[in-house]
């Protein structure tokens, strides 16, 4: 199935494969004809050895084409494997992008990582090998076999037998072979997923003294594969021993037939041509089962390919569940108005809602803050905003309109979201502030301008190389602070009419949380705020405080109302504020 990816160019070069081969194998398969000529030129006392020299050559010139020959399919044959390969590293990359989180938790990121580069290695590796070989070993099989088939039928009997213990040996490893390379592939995922853990948990795991429990999980997953492994390459170990022995023995009993079929000719001019064709006989029963020796070589890493090719379609085949909306008809106003009716909401694969009848509205300009105990559900709220999930019950609406009716970048351009976690992708200060699908078209002034608001042009400025300064991957080099700092003027320089933050000042110290919301305030005051926090400090000031319980609605309103009216915010309210700061 996988081969459908193949263009019409490639389509083309395996044909000329084709062709290219079946003319190395018919050079190869004259050489022992040119043998049979010498060997009899040479018995001959009459023979001109002009005449010996000259099919010498020829047979000479034969094994060079053909060694020409083989080098130019072997280029074609790298040409198609790494094309193919690349085709298919991008649509899989492609199909990945598309992906909501229900898919990414679906496959996982390690097992993710391992379809886009172990599996796309299998099937280049099997593409390169395998179309020399799969293409040549029956072409040559078939022209040898129609070259002995006028000969002894003791000879053609001999090499059937070894054909078919050849075949029947390959096809009983094959059985036990096909199951175990299925599991090492999941296994070689699970090693993937225990050293992408440690290596980003590191800091922890040495917080914790915890190498050694580390060293005990990737040990154990690390033997497991071994021995997989070892289980699968043990059978086809098997396989060459087998070949040799049965290769060897159908010479010797090509030459013992033919010594008693040489010894049973009355005249010796019989004696010669059953000499002859015992020679040319030989050469081609080897090329026959020379034949299904490279084919063993292909049956080595097939089943690994085919297992790879099979992931690696369950990725590219794969729909996500979250996809364009017919669009929005006409020109939708970008005023920035969010309103949530009677939504609720399960995650994939799981029993229970997280989210009950929720019901809320957010208008132009207005700050909506989000606050509840830990797993009520505020995070779960604001990602169906963006659509990283689609809600099971009711609507959410965006300027009026449905989200799942929006095009999928239509709705997103509307949003500068800021995540719990800061992430910066390995680059610059300001790649990483221009980052998305309109940074070519974003100023310098815009960049500085989002680092301002975000109140990190200070330790921006105050790096070596300021906006051009280096960025590691995941930001390693920055502390939180910085990155959620950065991450913030991310979604600032976007410009955005809805402006979400999840938890996002929660890296800040108080006076630069207080500075930052205020510049918020001020220089974006036309855009919709949605923040989503555990401090009372953080949105104390908001214009509405949507109070979530346990993934329901308790409370909405202004501070002081809800210090009066909800016991749930008041709770959390003295939690952090004694009674006087509170005015109680």
């Amino acid at each position: 199935m996988i081969l459908k990816y193949l263009k019409a160019r490639e389509w083309a070069a395996i044909t000329a494969c084709v062709v290219l081969i079946a003319s190395m194998v018919y050079l190869e398969l004259e050489i022992p004809g040119y043998m049979s000529t010498i060997t009899t030129e040479i018995i001959s006392p009459d023979t001109d050895m002009n005449v010996v020299y000259g099919d010498g050559g020829m047979m000479l010139l034969c094994a060079f084409g053909s060694l020409i020959v083989s080098i130019i399919v072997g280029c074609i044959a790298a040409w198609i494997a790494t094309s193919f390969s690349k085709r298919l590293r991008d649509l899989e990359y492609a199909r990945v992008q598309t992906f909501s989180l229900e898919e990414m938790n679906r496959f996982s990121t390690s097992s993710l990582i391992t379809r886009s580069t172990n599996d796309i290695t299998q099937i280049q590796t099997t593409t390169s090998m395998g179309l020399m070989v799969m293409i040549r070993a029956p072409i040559m099989a078939i022209w040898a076999i129609m070259k002995i088939l006028d000969k002894n039928w003791e000879w053609t009997v001999a090499t059937a037998i070894a054909v078919v213990a050849i075949v029947t040996v390959i096809s009983a490893i094959m059985l036990y072979v096909i199951p175990r390379f299925k599991r090492i592939q999941g296994l070689t995922d699970n090693v993937n997923r225990v050293t992408r853990e440690n290596l980003a948990g590191i800091r922890v795991v040495r917080a914790y003294n915890a190498e050694s429990y580390q060293e005990a999980k990737s040990e154990a997953a690390n033997i497991t594969l071994t021995d997989t492994n070892l289980s699968a390459n043990r059978a086809l170990a098997v396989m060459f021993p087998t070949m040799m022995l049965v290769m060897n023995g159908l010479a010797l009993s090509i030459y013992w037939i033919g010594a008693l079929l040489i010894n049973a000719a009355a005249m010796p001019a019989n004696k010669m041509i059953l000499f002859s064709d015992m020679i040319v006989f030989s050469s081609y029963a080897m090329q026959i089962v020379m034949s299904f020796i490279m084919l063993v070589m292909i049956f080595m890493i097939l089943p690994r390919a085919m297992v790879a090719s099979k992931r690696i379609q369950e990725v590219i085949c794969t729909e996500p569940s979250i996809r364009d909306g017919p669009g929005a008809a006409g020109d939708v106003p970008r005023e920035g108005s969010v309103e949530f009716r009677s939504v609720s909401f399960r995650y994939p694969d799981t029993s229970g809602d997280v989210l009950h009848n929720v019901s809320f509205t957010a208008s132009r300009g207005e700050t909506v803050a989000f606050i509840g105990a830990t797993g009520s559900g505020k995070t779960s709220i604001v990602n169906l905003i963006p659509r990283f999930y689609d809600v099971t019950g009711g609507q959410i609406l965006v300027d009026g309109i449905d989200v799942r009716d929006y095009r999928l970048q239509d709705l997103r351009d509307r949003i500068g979201y800021v995540p719990q976690k800061a992430f910066m992708f390995k680059g610059t200060v300001d790649s990483n502030v221009r980052y998305g699908d309109e940074s070519e078209i974003i100023t310098e002034d815009q960049v500085r301008r989002a680092v301002r608001i975000a109140q990190a042009t200070e330790f921006v400025e105050a790096k070596e190389g300021q906006y051009e300064s280096e960025v590691s991957q995941g930001g390693t080099n920055l502390s939180g602070g910085q990155k959620q700092r950065l991450s913030i003027a991310r979604a600032v320089c976007r410009d955005p009419e809805i402006y979400i933050f999840d938890d996002s000042f929660s890296a800040l110290d108080y006076r630069t949380d207080r500075t930052l919301r205020d510049t918020l305030k001020n220089e974006i005051s036309d855009a919709t705020t949605l923040i989503v926090a555990q401090r009372i400090g953080t949105i104390m000031d908001a214009d509405k405080i949507v109070v979530v319980d346990d993934g329901e609605v308790v409370g909405i309103g202004k501070h002081e109302e809800l210090l009066r009216n909800c016991p749930v915010y008041l709770d959390i309210a003295k939690s952090q504020f004694s009674d006087e700061e509170l005015g109680l």
